[in-house]
């Protein structure tokens, strides 16, 4: 899905990050890298293949886009280093037609010099025109937010006490909340008010949801 936002256009993609056409940027949030290694150092048993798909997931996004640069808005990596930092690191050696920029979250706990060895440059934010990337929701006037950190879900009813509970981008007046895009990530269901837009994800797909 194509939206626009202060005479930018941006393309919402269902794997749960939003690419910025004029910029050629794309922004991902909440990849949590590292954490199901931790989970299985603790003894349980999440399935390893979750960490294949984060991967393959990004290099789908990458072969789509062909974006100039990657901007992480925050908590790329779950936790300290573990064997998926080497996953990571030789991911990223692979990636030589664009930059990364990661924006600092409240899970980046790795010394930035790990991201700098690796070309990476790491910020608390970043402002590029007339929009402010975050990992926090920081809402102001003056600039337009996107950010992460919360796991935006939506939960739909239906007739028959039918539930359905979807990821989704959260837009309010000045700011875009982008869902997690780690495959191993809980969601926080957002109550919307007639404020606000949601672009919620099922299978394939990214479609708005009508106000009530």
């Amino acid at each position: 899905m194509q939206i626009t936002i202060r005479k930018q256009n941006f393309i919402l993609h269902h794997l749960g990050a939003m690419y910025w056409v004029e910029k050629k940027i794309l922004l991902v949030s909440d990849v949590h890298f590292g954490k199901v290694m931790h989970f299985r150092k603790y003894g349980i048993a999440i399935p390893t293949a979750i960490i294949k798909e984060n991967f393959a997931n990004l290099d789908v996004l990458l072969a789509t886009y062909t974006p100039e640069k990657v901007v992480f808005l925050g908590d790329l990596f779950h936790s300290k280093i573990n064997n998926e930092w080497n996953m990571f690191e030789e991911w990223i050696s692979n990636q030589v037609n664009c930059s990364f920029v990661l924006i600092e979250g409240n899970h980046d706990v790795i010394g930035r010099d790990y991201y700098t060895d690796l070309q990476i440059k790491v910020l608390p934010q970043m402002v590029i025109d007339d929009f402010l990337l975050t990992h926090h929701p920081e809402e102001t006037i003056a600039l337009f937010n996107f950010c992460g950190h919360l796991h935006p879900g939506v939960e739909l009813k239906g007739i028959g006490r039918q539930f359905l509970k979807l990821a989704c981008f959260f837009q309010s007046e000045n700011q875009m909340i982008l869902p997690a895009f780690g495959s191993f990530t809980g969601k926080y269901f957002i109550k919307p008010t007639t404020k606000n837009t949601i672009y919620a994800i099922a299978d394939t797909t990214v479609f708005e949801i009508a106000k009530t």
